[in-house]
């Protein structure tokens, strides 16, 4: 597992927390929110489709609170680009979240998703 790669998947999570990538964000009606992916993107940097892993990415995650997702399962479609990941998500109705991974994301990295509310500084 290379650090550097978890450690900013870490941060993204982080960030949709604080509201640093909420795109944006409605006070969720139910604590018990699940994720519902919208999309999943593997290589958009390289030229690859919006969308291209959302199915695999939907079969891992919808329905639940959080998911720890393995970018190692969509890396072997890689072709030699050093490929990003972008993974959108809905927690119930109204707020809306991404996160990424930076170029070169693949093997043994993992990108994490959350429906659970923070509160933690700033909330």
């Amino acid at each position: 597992m290379k650090p550097t790669a978890i450690g900013r998947a870490f941060a993204c999570v982080a960030a949709v927390g604080l509201g640093g990538l909420v795109i944006s964000s409605a006070a969720s009606a139910a604590n018990e929110a699940t994720i519902a992916i919208v999309s999943g993107t593997y290589g958009s940097n390289c030229g690859a489709p919006h969308g291209n892993v959302t199915r695999d990415l939907a079969a891992h995650c919808d329905g639940l609170r959080t998911c720890s997702y393995p970018v190692s399962m969509v890396a072997a479609q890689s072709g030699g680009c050093r490929n990003d990941y972008l993974a959108e998500w809905r927690c119930g109705g109204h707020e809306f979240h991404n996160a990424a991974l930076a170029p070169g994301a693949g093997q043994g990295d993992r990108l994490i998703l959350s429906c659970v509310p923070s509160s933690g500084p700033g909330h």
